[in-house]
């Protein structure tokens, strides 16, 4: 499989170190960047093949579009002419399939992808979406480069990506967010800042670690630990008396609400 990357960025660098890793040869892929200086770092760091022209993508199996949302419609308009039967993956945020084949003069071999930060050290989560003339050889290739930097969730209607951001896309920031807050919450309670630091992100590393491990349901997992008049009892009260449940579901909607804004800004 043969893969040409548009853009070289923070996701592309990602995905890339992940097939490095899971043995993938590096002479198979292409980046194409305008700028000089950059196509020399990128041809150092990740020893791949560099270019600034859409000519070489004729010969290839997999384009991805790894770019900012804002450059697609314009990156799609040129890389058109050069178009036979590779398999576009989209991982631009907030962009719809339909859109970019409208864009591409109707083509339909798309995937669009929503990844997400912790792709950075290969612990991400991927959701895909095919377009419906997407083969399964396709999707496979698809998967396999996706799979290189966490795991994979195929989804049969795009409109789910909105609620993919919402969770997974954005959750990151969410869970940074709630780290942040277990380390103040310590430093206020007489911990130092490291002290506190070590704490709440071990908590939570471990935490996910063994609900990912476990065959129980998380309910069960958090009922476990909340013995009956015991201190994790008092916080989870003050958690629920505050509707703690309640402002995660809002805030998930409200990421939601944007992503189909933003979807709809994006596409014209």
């Amino acid at each position: 499989m043969k893969i040409n990357f548009i853009g070289g960025g923070n996701m592309a660098r990602a995905i890339i170190g992940g097939l490095s890793q899971n043995g993938f040869k590096m002479s198979d892929i292409t980046i194409l960047e305008l700028d000089a200086q950059k196509r020399i770092e990128l041809a150092h760091d990740l020893n791949v093949q560099v270019t600034d022209t859409y000519a070489e993508f004729r010969n290839t199996d997999v384009i991805v579009l790894a770019i900012k949302p804002q450059q697609l419609k314009e990156v799609c308009h040129q890389l058109r002419p050069v178009l036979e039967s590779q398999l576009i993956v989209s991982i631009a945020a907030g962009v719809r399939s339909k859109d970019i084949s409208a864009w591409l003069g109707e083509y339909k071999d798309i995937v669009r992808v929503m990844p997400n930060t912790p792709a950075q050290i290969q612990a991400g989560v991927s959701a895909l979406y095919a377009m419906q003339s997407v083969n399964q050889t396709q999707r496979d290739q698809a998967s396999t480069i996706l799979a290189a930097v966490g795991k994979t969730l195929w989804l049969d209607d795009e409109t789910k990506m909105d609620a993919v951001t919402a969770i997974s896309g954005s959750g990151p920031a969410y869970v940074f967010y709630f780290i942040e807050a277990l380390q103040e919450a310590g430093v206020a309670l007489g911990l130092k800042e490291d002290e506190a630091k070590m704490l709440a992100l071990q908590t939570f590393a471990g935490a996910s670690l063994l609900a990912s491990q476990s065959e129980t349901d998380i309910k069960t997992l958090r009922a476990q630990v909340t013995s009956k008049g015991g201190t994790t009892e008092q916080g989870i009260l003050s958690l629920e008396s505050a509707d703690i449940k309640h402002i995660v579901a809002n805030a998930a909607k409200a990421a939601a609400d944007k992503s189909v804004t933003l979807g709809d800004i994006l596409g014209k």
